[in-house]
């Protein structure tokens, strides 16, 4: 049994369209709870969100299969593109059918606090209640909006990983997370939410 912590995830992308399906289990191991996290965070669906998730999957193995995959040093962005597309895809069949199911519960649960701030035992109550707003917030956003604020905030991506990512260009990219940003502060002005963090 090979040892695959010693592998970067382009040489078991390559390892596995040799043929090695122990590399494809490690590969998925390693990106399913990010890509996941990622789907979820667009969606706000958790079943629509699994479904996504395994049809990302299919293309994924597709792909590979077909050797439409080449070691650029970066499978993840590869993985996320893919997903993108697949979001995309159904976000197109949902709007021509006029017909988009939101969850109404989703509060980004899956996004924990303390990933996003370093707080302390005297802070922690205001600020929880501080993010409670802003999870609230973030899903009255349109989906692309939500999208690029997902990626820069929570995964740390540049705006030209981003546009990269999305297949928009980088004034797009831009364009997305003002707007985002304007309609999170008409919100607090709409509903006078104090956002401050201690």
């Amino acid at each position: 049994m090979r040892n695959w912590d010693v592998f970067t995830d382009e040489e078991l992308a390559l390892s596995y369209i040799d043929g090695n399906n122990d590399a494809f289990d490690e590969l998925l191991a390693r990106n399913q709870s990010k890509l996941f996290s990622y789907i979820l965070f667009v969606v706000r669906d958790e079943d629509k969100a699994n479904d996504l998730f395994q049809e990302t999957f299919v293309k994924v193995i597709t792909k590979l299969h077909e050797r439409r995959y080449v070691d650029s040093g970066k499978f993840s962005a590869w993985i996320m593109r893919i997903a993108h597309n697949v979001m995309m895809d159904w976000y197109r069949e949902q709007r021509a059918r006029n017909h988009v199911e939101l969850a109404e519960e989703n509060d980004l649960s899956n996004l924990s606090m303390n990933d996003v701030l370093d707080i302390n035992i005297e802070n922690r109550y205001v600020n929880e209640q501080v993010m409670t707003d802003v999870k609230k917030m973030m899903n009255m956003l349109p989906p692309t909006q939500r999208e690029v604020v997902f990626m820069r905030f929570y995964q740390n991506l540049s705006f030209k990983e981003i546009a990269e990512l999305t297949g928009v260009s980088i004034n797009t990219s831009l364009g997305r997370m003002r707007y985002a940003i304007l309609n999170l502060r008409r919100m607090t002005r709409e509903y006078d939410i104090a956002l401050q963090l201690d």
